[in-house]
């Protein structure tokens, strides 16, 4: 690419397929790498960026499967979204510190990148910047992020580490979705909200911890099969749908009296468990609840329940006892069924 040039314009060299290698002038005048410009260009194995370019666009890079590591000189600013987006044999990378920026899915389907360090000139983890990066061990998190976005890490199954700053204040839905590598998590007192399903289906997974500043658990830890411990704080109001479903080794749990509903399949198929209590501030027992809690050997429902759903305790094969309280005036269809005694 001569040194005249200042910009490579969109689909410029769009699947050149025998494409293997690209030089530039130097000194280069090139201060752009425009959307599309070396999409799917499969036998490039590696690129180095000159440092004049500031910007590079959408899908720049995308696809071209068999990159295997590229150098992002310091005079780039941000990274587009899809910049390099199913690049399958990147295993490395370097993000300038001069990156403020780093747009939606931009590492997306990277399955062989196994380290990155994030500068702490980024403030936002944007929604699924890691996602499908199977072989990702480590990534630091700096403190300057104040937020972690949907589907950010979502199927990083090599993730088996990763350090939370107590500058995060959001965790977007399914942000951990499948860290199946990942064996413990501390949340800081700094997170305010953690959407649907933030860790769900982290089977490896044994102990968390919930900060103070939550209010509310819906779907967060469902599928975290080797679950064994884990404390809900009085700051929880509610207790939403599928919290904890699937979670197979919880074997008790508290819930504190902050605690108003208890939602539709909140503890489904946690079939270690062998006593829960239900505190006198919970008004609602949601449909399937506490449904195929195999090992649920007691249970005390409060006098301040008005409304057990649908398949409740169902399926609660060990339950021997249970006593309705007159407050109760809704039990749904099936809310026992299968209970023998």
């Amino acid at each position: 690419i001569p040194s005249s040039f200042t910009k490579i314009g969109k689909r410029t060299f769009m699947g050149c397929k025998s494409l293997k290698q690209i030089s530039f002038a130097n000194p280069s005048s090139l201060s752009q790498i425009g959307n599309n410009a070396f999409y799917n260009c499969p036998s490039m194995t590696q690129i180095t960026i000159p440092s004049s370019v500031t910007s590079i666009c959408y899908y720049a890079f995308g696809s071209c499967t068999s990159l295997t590591q590229i150098t992002i000189p310091p005079s780039v600013k941000s990274i587009d979204k899809y910049v390099f987006n199913n690049c399958k044999s990147l295993t490395q990378i370097t993000i300038p510190s001069s990156v403020k920026f780093i747009d939606n899915s931009a590492f997306q389907y990277c399955s062989s990148l196994i380290q990155i360090n994030i500068p702490s000139s980024v403030t936002t983890i944007n929604e699924s910047i890691f996602e499908n990066c199977t072989s990702l061990t480590q990534v630091t998190i700096p403190s300057s992020i104040t937020s972690i976005g949907s589907r950010a890490f979502y199927n990083c199954t090599s993730l088996s580490q990763v350090t939370i700053p107590s500058s995060v204040k959001s965790i977007g839905q399914s942000a951990f979705y499948n860290c199946t590598s990942l064996t413990q998590i501390t949340i800081p007192s700094s997170v305010e909200s953690m959407d649907q399903y933030a860790f769900s289906s982290c089977k490896s997974l044994t102990q968390a911890t919930i900060p103070s500043s939550i209010t509310s658990i819906q779907g967060t830890f469902s599928g975290c099969e080797s679950l064994t411990q884990i404390t809900i704080p009085s700051s929880v109001t509610t207790i939403d749908e599928c919290a904890f479903y699937c979670c197979k080794s919880l074997k008790q749990i508290t819930i504190p009296s902050s605690v108003k509903s208890i939602g539709k399949s909140a503890f489904n198929l946690c079939e270690s468990l062998t006593e829960i209590t239900i505190p006198s501030s919970v008004t609602i027992i949601g449909d399937y609840a506490f449904g195929c809690c195999k090992s649920l050997t007691q249970i005390t429902i409060p006098s301040s329940v008005t409304t057990i759903g649908n398949g409740a305790f169902q399926y609660c094969d060990s339950l021997t006892k249970i006593e309705l309280p007159a407050s109760v005036t809704s039990v749904g269809e099936k809310a026992f069924y299968n209970y023998s005694s």
